[in-house]
């Protein structure tokens, strides 16, 4: 039997390590919905904010960490980033940008139906089929990851200050 105590603190079981085939196959599933993203016409900025909305709305700090990175080298602007748990509040992001966050709250929340249809007329207006779908794909890849990170309890690395 594993010793899951560290001292009085729970230690967690690393799922991806544990498990690595399931772990392997959620990877190949998020390359597809890359590849699928960028066939749709979805810049990498827009998927990164995808990627950090639902993770803000997951309190995923490991998939925050990584996504915040991707974002920065893709070419977001770190006053964007900063605002983006207040995306509706500022006239810095784009309608489509919008829309697809939009979509990716409330595929993140699936019970409130009023922000599922709210997110689909908006999308309608500004998206095609392709970019719907696509995002729809980010969303659900990136809350599977951070449950992954979530239940394992991920360590965010700590990196020297500038």
């Amino acid at each position: 039997m594993t010793d899951h105590t560290a001292g009085s603190a729970l230690r967690r079981i690393f799922i991806d390590k544990q498990s690595p085939k399931a772990f392997h196959a959620l990877v190949q599933t998020a390359e597809a919905v890359r590849v699928t993203a960028a066939e749709a016409g979805l810049d990498r900025t827009t998927v990164e904010l995808i990627n950090l909305r639902v993770s803000q709305l997951n309190g995923c700090a490991y998939c925050l960490d990584i996504h915040t990175r991707s974002a920065l080298r893709a070419g977001e602007s770190v006053q964007r980033l900063g605002v983006l748990a207040a995306w509706r509040d500022t006239g810095m992001f784009s309608d489509s940008e919008r829309a697809a966050l939009a979509l990716a709250e409330a595929t993140t929340d699936p019970a409130d139906t009023d922000a599922q249809t709210s997110a689909y007329e908006a999308a309608r207006q500004v998206l095609t089929d392709e970019q719907i779908s696509a995002a729809i794909w980010v969303a659900i890849t990136i809350n599977a990851f951070n449950r992954v990170s979530i239940m394992s309890k991920h360590p965010v690395p700590s990196f020297p200050k500038r």
